[in-house]
């Protein structure tokens, strides 16, 4: 029997379910770490999310740089990161989308939750 989902307000449970839709997505996120790979992405976007069979709110979400989209759309933080470099993004800049707070704001919750100390 399947465990239940806890309620985390913002934070999106990459199970098994969100593994199975994202598979694609994050195969193509995965491919960014090849600089040809990149470049053809940067190149034809639409075509390349194409070539990967990205479901139409994936490729919707890429092209939007919908990083939180992404994320309910099954991508996995790991490979997304890779995409969010593309877009000269860091792990920061992501958690302050997630939680809806400025880079500055996350970095000062961060420093007095005693990350990076």
């Amino acid at each position: 029997m399947p465990l239940p989902k806890p309620n985390l307000p913002g934070t999106y449970i990459f199970d098994g379910g969100l593994s199975n839709k994202g598979y694609a997505l994050n195969k193509m996120c995965y491919s960014f770490n090849n600089v040809t790979a990149r470049e053809a992405f940067m190149a034809d976007e639409a075509a390349y999310c194409d070539q990967f069979g990205l479901s139409d709110a994936q490729k919707k979400a890429i092209l939007d740089r919908d990083i939180i989209g992404l994320l309910s759309e099954g991508g996995s933080i790991y490979y997304l990161a890779k995409f969010a470099g593309l877009l000269k993004l860091n792990m920061q800049d992501i958690g302050a989308l997630q939680t809806g707070m400025s880079v500055d704001e996350f970095k000062e919750m961060l420093r007095k939750n005693g990350a990076g100390e």
